[in-house]
């Protein structure tokens, strides 16, 4: 930033006087020619502007080869930590970013709802000038040389049926050369007030506060969505609450079925070694064992990725997404039957879900919107009415007093009148208001249909899952049977490995399908209660806007 020091000579007063002269007071003057902005909107006025490269381009990703093994180290013990449904629960609540960003929003709707009922506030006004005169005049008779000076204080007070209350004071100071003038200098006071209403288009309180009106039906349509938003956050955790439970337990039953083939593998090379059957058993047995090995990886892996899921909805500090600690379900599933009434849950949905909530509130904000649109089609008439008390003297004082006796007071009333030629604009709005309420009609009729059909489908997956229960616990009990048989078949010579081994498998598929029913099923009532508009649990679940200081 560079400064003109160069002396600067003011003519009246002998004296120089030193201005700096700021660059940017030059970039400022020429803001002001025209053609300035030219590069508004694309950098020149303080926009973020993202090179075009990193919009456009697509980089690639090539996997280098492994340099080391990537396999987790089994020497080490990771950290667990055990946590029931109900503390996965209030972590999510308390942590969830997706519930912090959510939380937001009903505080900035509510700000704007503020903003909007601060629209009748008083404003207070204030005009201050100050002028001198010095014209050539033909006549002694007119003012030469003249002096005035005003300040005119006031409040204005918008009304809610649409109008504009405004309550004023001057006091003014004229000096003249005049020497004809009566008053030199003379100052004059008024107090004034005016009231302008509309009588047609434009009038009443419900046509002045449908900003208002409007921004409280998107704060409570936003109240609406975030309640949804925490409904499904606790949703997504029970359910990756319970696929973390499923992933663990699939993990174990593969476990064991890689040491029932261990098992198959020694018992075969006892069978070998006592000639009681020939060689092939061992290598039939040892591919039994390596095909456990795949089921195993498998396993991990989906464990691994269940874990990160249910870290990252629960967004703990204590441990978080990379890190390696364990988390331990410490809720297990109930296979309890339950009875439940498919109708009784559809009508209690259509009462709780959020989404009929919010199509309710932008009903109300069309049929709002047509009836203020009805008041647009009407013709503008004003009607003006003022009243002003005046004083002069000579002295401020005197004036004030000649106001305060009141004798002298003017009146004025005026009507003003606008009649549109046609009103199409108008006439287009309320067709589009109109539209606008039939479309809100038709959505909330869609989403009543949608919200029958979850919450009955809904109910046939509880009823389904129950019956997966069943059919899995008696597959489970029938494949153990299965591979006690077997076992003792080979033990006589009597079966090959391969048999024993596809028995275990059926073991294990057997198991792992019980386990998914289980799982499933909690999963199905987790569904129901999300259809319905709630959340599992016996504890009540009451939220809060965020807080901005």
């Amino acid at each position: 930033m560079t400064y003109d020091d160069r002396p600067r000579q003011y003519q009246g007063r002998r004296s120089t006087c030193r201005v700096p002269f700021c660059a940017s007071s030059a970039a400022l003057m020429a803001c002001l020619l025209p053609g300035c902005f030219r590069n508004a909107g694309t950098g020149g006025t303080g926009e973020i502007v993202v090179p075009e490269q990193r919009l456009r381009e697509v980089a690639t990703f090539t996997p280098q080869p492994a340099t080391q093994p990537t396999t987790r180290p089994t020497t080490v013990p990771l950290a667990q930590v055990e946590l029931t449904i109900e503390q996965c629960r209030e972590r999510a609540l308390h942590n969830n970013l997706d519930l912090r960003v959510e939380l937001l929003n009903p505080t900035i709707a509510r700000q704007t709802l503020s903003e909007d009922q601060a629209r009748f506030e008083a404003l207070f006004v204030t005009d201050a000038s100050f002028s001198t005169n010095d014209d050539a005049t033909a006549s002694q008779l007119s003012n030469r040389q003249s002096k005035a000076m005003n300040i005119a204080p006031g409040v204005q007070i918008p009304l809610q049926t649409g109008g504009t209350l405004s309550l004023s004071g001057d006091a003014s100071r004229f000096e003249t050369n005049n020497s004809f003038s009566t008053l030199n200098p003379a100052y004059t006071s008024d107090l004034r007030a005016s009231i302008s209403l509309p009588l047609l288009r434009g009038a009443g309180v419900y046509y002045n506060t449908q900003q208002i009106r409007i921004a409280f039906y998107e704060y409570e349509a936003t109240q609406a969505g975030t309640k949804l938003e925490v409904i499904r956050v606790l949703t997504d955790m029970e359910k990756a609450y319970w696929r973390l439970y499923a992933a663990r337990q699939e993990l174990i039953v593969r476990q064991k079925q890689r040491d029932l083939a261990i098992a198959q593998l020694e018992r075969a090379r006892r069978q070998v070694a006592a000639q009681v059957t020939p060689e092939v058993e061992i290598t039939r047995a040892e591919s039994g064992v390596a095909d456990t090995v795949e089921a195993i990886l498998t396993a991990e892996n989906n464990a691994r990725d269940v874990h990160r899921e249910l870290k990252r909805i629960l967004n703990d500090p204590a441990f978080g997404v990379e890190s390696d600690t364990i988390i331990i379900p410490a809720s297990p599933p109930t296979a309890i039957q339950y009875g439940v009434d498919g109708q009784k849950l559809v009508q209690a949905a259509l009462h709780d879900r959020m989404e009929l909530l919010q199509a309710e509130l932008r009903i109300a904000e069309a049929v709002s919107s047509v009836r203020v649109a009805r008041n647009d089609l009407l013709p503008l008439v004003t009607l003006a009415y003022q009243y002003r008390q005046n004083g002069i003297g000579k002295t401020l004082n005197d004036s004030f007093n000649v106001v305060e006796r009141n004798h002298f007071s003017d009146h004025a009333v005026s009507l003003h009148l606008e009649v549109p030629l046609g009103n199409e604009a108008a006439r287009s709005r309320l067709r589009g208001a109109l539209a606008r309420r039939l479309q809100q009609l038709a959505t909330r009729e869609q989403r009543q249909v949608q919200i029958e059909k979850e919450v009955l489908d809904a109910v046939d997956n509880l009823q389904l899952t129950w019956q997966r229960i069943l059919a899995a616990q008696k597959r489970v009990i029938l494949n153990a049977r299965l591979v006690d048989a077997e076992t003792r078949q080979f033990q006589l010579g009597l079966r090959t490995s391969t048999e024993v081994l596809d028995a275990q498998t059926k073991l294990a598929d057997a198991k792992s399908s019980e386990i998914r029913a289980l799982t499933d099923y909690q999963i199905a009532q987790v569904d129901i209660a999300f259809a319905t508009g709630n959340v599992l649990g016996a504890s009540r679940v009451v939220w809060e806007p965020a807080k901005v200081k």
